[in-house]
């Protein structure tokens, strides 16, 4: 590889250039003086059709929308930043990264040693500031000494399949001296050979006691399956194959196949169901109930959780068996007894919802223009929360990607629609509100450019407004096919749920939990250049589902408090 004379273009150019070549498809960067030498390496591989760049104003948009894209694409994605506060606001990206098990390198410029701890301007500590749980590695300022070049691609191999690997975030810190860049050489007989990993990547899990490899379930005590987020399919096959009733988020990507219960809820709940349960086999990372970790705490239910969820183990009651994967092992000795099991779990959870459709459902007589007028009436009535996700799921289509917001919405999804085998993706790992339109877009850009259809995302109106500024696409790149639908009730309502709203002062309530808010969204999508619409009524609403989705747009739904 031919050198530039500068020692922090040529680092730059060996590193990138590594990491194209292990397998790194998409590098999101924010402008900054320290990182030129990176941000210009990124441009030249960009150009000569190495990577995919994707370029940022606010890094922790940035942070999201590279989360999306590995999310998507389950392949580690490059996020470039300049010093200072530009790596803190990495910060929330990484956590969720880590504790969604979602692969990221953040690559973070600094000072070099002689300008640390002497208040340098745009200095602080950068090794080790996303805690104890994401490797930090921290790599003194290139020189141009022989054997650089050699040491970065073999530092880019190693921190590729250690975050592929765990799957999570690695922070990889490079200094870099005046002077900080030079011109970039023509990158186009670039070597794009990858090689096949050789298993010395370091795992995040070697540390975690985890026995037997493969942990063989028999029949006999009554048994449920928990599907939490990011759960896959196989928590539907192993239900399946052991004939067992399937608990499924929404998020956990096994919400389908005939085991299924969706009232599990309110079946935990249920003394004749939930408190039959003698052991539950957990998968992914429930989050959006109670009724789950209080069964889970329970001393008379025998726990066994397949695998780690994200970062770190689901182990609510401090108790559970901790294993790699589970295989069901023989056949039931009174399989009549099995199916009852199954049967009455799938059945009364079919009977829950069918009675509460038939309360929705316009009452009268179903003959004449009785039916009609209330049919009318019914598509000229407000939505609802519980129509509207129902109604945005009915529009999603397999091969289309669904994205859940943190806000009551996925909780009323996850109450009450039906199985359906559709890809559908959350913030799940700490379940905020962060980042969200950002993480959507790159989902979004991921799974279209393999010919995926459109991204449908779902959010209430202050998840929209927290990450506002990722509406802002980069400068000469297309937005893709995205409907953002808004469920706009004025504020957090998800805290009018919380048991002191009960007891304290309905003012303070509304003042600092519900924290109301007057956007005028149509305004706000308009700034930005996105399209808008509204839909007041349920008739509206299904009018603007089924229209094509052919860039990025604004569904703003007006909802009651």
């Amino acid at each position: 590889m031919s050198t530039t004379g500068n020692a922090a273009t040529d680092y730059a150019v060996a590193l990138l250039s590594a990491f194209a070549r292990e397998g790194v498809e998409d590098v999101v960067l924010c402008p900054g003086s320290r990182s030129q030498a990176l941000a210009l390496v990124a441009a030249e591989l960009e150009r000569t059709e190495r990577i995919r760049l994707h370029v940022r104003l606010d890094e922790r948009s940035a942070g999201f929308l590279a989360l999306g894209l590995a999310a998507e694409s389950r392949t580690p994605v490059i996020v470039i930043t300049t010093s200072g506060t530009a790596v803190a606001n990495l910060h929330p990206a990484a956590l969720e990264a880590f504790h969604s098990g979602v692969p990221l390198v953040l690559l973070t410029a600094d000072r070099p040693e002689e300008l640390r701890g002497v208040a340098s301007n745009q200095t602080t500590v950068q090794p080790g500031i996303f805690g104890p749980v994401i490797d930090s590695v921290d790599v003194p300022a290139p020189e141009g000494a022989d054997g650089e070049a050699d040491a970065a691609s073999e530092l880019a191999r190693r921190v590729y399949r250690a975050a592929a690997a765990a799957p999570g975030p690695v922070h990889l810190n490079v200094s870099f001296r005046d002077p900080l860049s030079a011109a970039v050489p023509d990158l186009s007989g670039l070597e794009t050979h990858r090689d096949a990993p050789d298993g010395d990547a370091p795992n995040a899990t070697d540390s975690v006691p985890v026995a037997p490899a493969v942990r063989p379930v028999p029949h006999g005590p009554r048994t449920i399956v928990i599907a939490g987020h990011a759960a896959g399919e196989r928590a539907e096959e192993f239900a399946r194959a052991g004939g067992w009733p399937l608990l499924a988020e929404v998020s956990s990507g096994a919400r389908f196949g005939p085991n299924l219960v969706v009232a599990f809820r309110q079946l935990l709940n249920d003394a004749d169901f939930g408190g039959n349960v003698e052991r539950a086999i957990v998968f992914g990372h429930p989050t959006l109930t109670r009724e789950v970790p209080n069964l889970l705490r329970r001393d008379d239910v025998e726990v066994v959780v397949v695998g780690p969820s994200g970062g770190q183990w689901y182990n609510q009651g401090r108790r559970a068996e901790l294993v790699s994967a589970v295989e069901v092992a023989g056949a039931p000795a009174d399989e009549a007894a099995a199916r009852r099991w199954l049967g009455r779990w799938v059945v009364t959870s079919r009977g829950i919802l069918d009675a509460e459709a038939q309360a929705a459902e316009p009452q009268g007589r179903a003959d004449g223009r009785d039916y009609a007028r209330l049919e009318l009436a019914a598509m000229r009535a407000p939505v609802t929360r519980r129509g509207l996700v129902e109604a945005v799921w009915r529009a999603t289509w397999p091969h289309d990607r669904l994205v859940l917001g943190a806000s009551r919405l996925i909780r009323e999804a996850d109450a009450s629609v039906p199985g359906k085998k559709i890809r559908v993706h959350a913030n799940r790992g700490l379940a905020g509100i962060d980042g969200t339109i950002a993480t959507a877009t790159g989902i979004a850009l991921a799974s279209q450019r393999s010919g995926a259809g459109a991204t449908r995302v779902l959010v209430g109106d202050l998840t929209l407004l927290h990450d506002a500024g990722s509406l802002l696409g980069g400068h000469g790149e297309k937005l893709p096919r995205i409907q953002v639908i808004v469920g706009n009730d004025g504020g957090g309502t998800i805290f009018d749920g919380l048991e002191v709203a009960r007891t304290a002062s309905p003012t303070a309530i509304e003042r600092v939990m519900f924290t109301p808010q007057s956007v005028d969204i149509e305004s706000l999508a308009r700034a930005y250049g996105w399209a808008h619409s509204r839909a007041a009524t349920a008739g509206e609403l299904h009018s603007a589902l089924t229209v094509p989705v052919t860039g990025p747009s604004i569904l703003e739904v007006p909802l009651a408090r």
